[in-house]
């Protein structure tokens, strides 16, 4: 696991490579090798933040073992300086949700990773 879910009102010209750079810096920032990495992108152009239509994005974590609030300060910085460089988005205009379910609440492999993990 991560799986990061993240939208946006920027048309990415190159969205496949867009995903697999994602992909590779995320695993990086959040420590977690990159084949339990999962990355979703969506374009919505009517995604609004601070009432415009400026590029912004929404991005949700969601990670087992790895969030907390210290870690969670370095990701931000990490995450919001890569939207900046690639899409130009600045640091104002994105919010990034943190969640860990716990290994009981989420699922991998026809059980949880409560079951997987023996805890």
């Amino acid at each position: 696991m991560p799986s990061l879910d993240f939208t946006t009102n920027v048309q990415i010209s190159d969205e496949r490579g867009f995903v697999l750079e994602f992909s590779k810096v995320a695993a990086k920032i959040l420590s977690k090798p990159e084949q339990y990495i999962s990355v979703n992108v969506k374009y919505n152009p009517t995604l609004s933040f601070a009432g415009t239509f400026d590029p912004a994005f929404l991005l949700t974590i969601v990670s087992l073992d790895n969030i907390d609030p210290e870690k969670n300060d370095k990701y931000s910085k990490e995450l919001f300086s890569f939207f900046s460089e690639k899409l130009e988005i600045p640091d104002t205009r994105g919010y990034i949700a943190f969640n860990d379910p716990g290994r009981a609440y989420l699922g991998y492999q026809s059980t949880t990773f409560a079951t997987i993990f023996g805890k």
